[in-house]
Parts: C-alpha cells; structure tokens; sequence
C-alpha cells in the first residue's frame, strides 16, 4: 500500500515549478491531488493529466492567492470534488526584489497578501476537515534566515513570518494530532529560477555544494512529512538548501 493511499492533498500553486513536483510526487505516493493556479491553465491542465496517466486521480482550481475568498472556494472544491482533506501544501508565493527605498506601500501588501496571509487563509478554511494524522506543509525559504544581497527585505519578512505562524499553529493543533511544519528550499531549478540565469553563478558562490536543487528533492522531502513517518515532528522548519545557509 502507497504511504499516502486514501489521502486527499490541496496544494496552492501547484501549476508549476516546486508545486508541480510535489502534485505528482504525492500523487505516485498514491493520494488524490487537488491543485490551484492563478493564470496558467494550461501548465496546471498538464500536471493533471500528468497524474491521470499514472492512473492517479487530480483537479486544477483556478485561484488568486491574494484573494482571501478564492482561497477558501478552492478548499471548498476540493473537499466537494474529491471528498475530504487531510493534507495541505501552502506552497504559493511571489517575491519582489527592490532596494528598501523603491519598495511601495502596494508591494508590502502585495507580499503579505500573497506569502502570509493566504497561508493563513488556508489554514483556516481547511480546519473544519481535517482530523487527527492530518498534515499542513508550508514552503517557506532558507532566505528566512540569512538575505546575503539586496534588495530582498519584504521577501525576507515574509518567509521569517511564517516560522512563528507554523510554530503556533503546531501547538493549537498538536492535541488534535495535526502536524504543522516548514520546507525551506534554496536555489532550485525552475522558470522561475533557471540555474543558468543571471543570477545563477552568485547563488552557486554561496552554496557547498555548487548546484541548484530540483523540484523532485524538495517534494521528496514533503511527502516525508506528508506521510505517517513523520507523525513526531510538529513545528519544525527544514533546510534543503545545498548548504547555502551554512
């Protein structure tokens, strides 16, 4: 039996990038993959079909995680459409990288909207279905603790946020028997992140071991802690980062 059989996951931003792999890695380990996009219909359409070949079961959820109610709609939706919940990946987020002088009321909310309180919005609406064994897993960023150039601050504050967030929630939950913890990958190869960019060669310089990650090694560690081994680990935060925070 797959270690995640029965299961129900909803991952926010799951149309691309880190979210795509983890859709399709909780998916091989045999849950039901609910996943949401803001404007990419078709990248989240071929995550779903790339799961439905594998004989697994997924739905894509169009959602703006800086609306409050399409959060919530897209926890509705996936409970209606694939019966329950038991396992929430707050994965979405956005960046805006300016010198502290350039930074405008609009991007501070803009950030907060997207990075923490969607996460907090989420949390919330998927509570009324989760039950005891249930897991939250939040993306965080190893630039939570240590920002080593410019122009990162509001990205920075927000990812630091979510340590507190997660470290309260997993003591509220934690005589529920829900989990709560936090991911905090480094430079991994995405579109969003190519590791032969502009800005490749300085983020390898702070790296030991000289690579970027893949979307399939930080998922692997998520279904680790979306599965039943990881039952004793509550309020913790993971570094996978090829030691660029060391």
């Amino acid at each position: 039996m797959k270690q995640l059989e029965s299961k129900t996951v909803l991952i926010t931003g799951g149309s691309r990038g880190i979210g795509a792999a983890i859709a399709q890695r909780l998916a091989r380990e045999g849950a039901q993959v609910a996943l949401t996009y803001k404007a990419s219909p078709e990248k989240a359409a071929e995550v779903v079909k790339a799961i439905e070949e594998q004989n697994g079961k997924a739905t894509a959820i169009q959602a703006d995680n800086a609306d409050p109610q399409a959060i919530v709609n897209a926890v509705e939706t996936t409970v209606k459409e694939l019966g329950r919940l038991d396992i929430l990946v707050n994965n979405a987020g956005i960046g805006v990288y300016k010198d502290i002088n350039a930074f405008t009321v609009e991007d501070f909310d803009a950030i907060v909207a997207v990075n923490i309180r969607a996460v907090f919005m989420a949390v919330k609406a998927a509570l009324p279905y989760l039950k005891r064994g249930s897991r939250i897993i939040t993306i965080g960023s190893c630039q939570a603790d240590r920002m080593p150039g410019p122009g990162g601050a509001l990205y920075a504050m927000s990812k630091s946020a979510l340590t507190g967030f997660t470290k309260g929630i997993a003591r509220d939950l934690g005589p529920k028997g829900i989990t709560a913890n936090l991911v905090h990958p480094g430079p991994v190869d995405t579109d969003m992140n190519p590791a032969n960019g502009p800005a490749a060669d300085f983020q390898r310089s702070l790296m030991a071991l000289d690579a970027f990650g893949t979307g399939d090694e930080i998922a692997s560690l998520v279904a680790y802690l979306a599965g039943p081994e990881s039952s004793y680990i509550t309020g913790a935060g993971f570094l996978i980062d090829g030691g660029t925070n060391i």
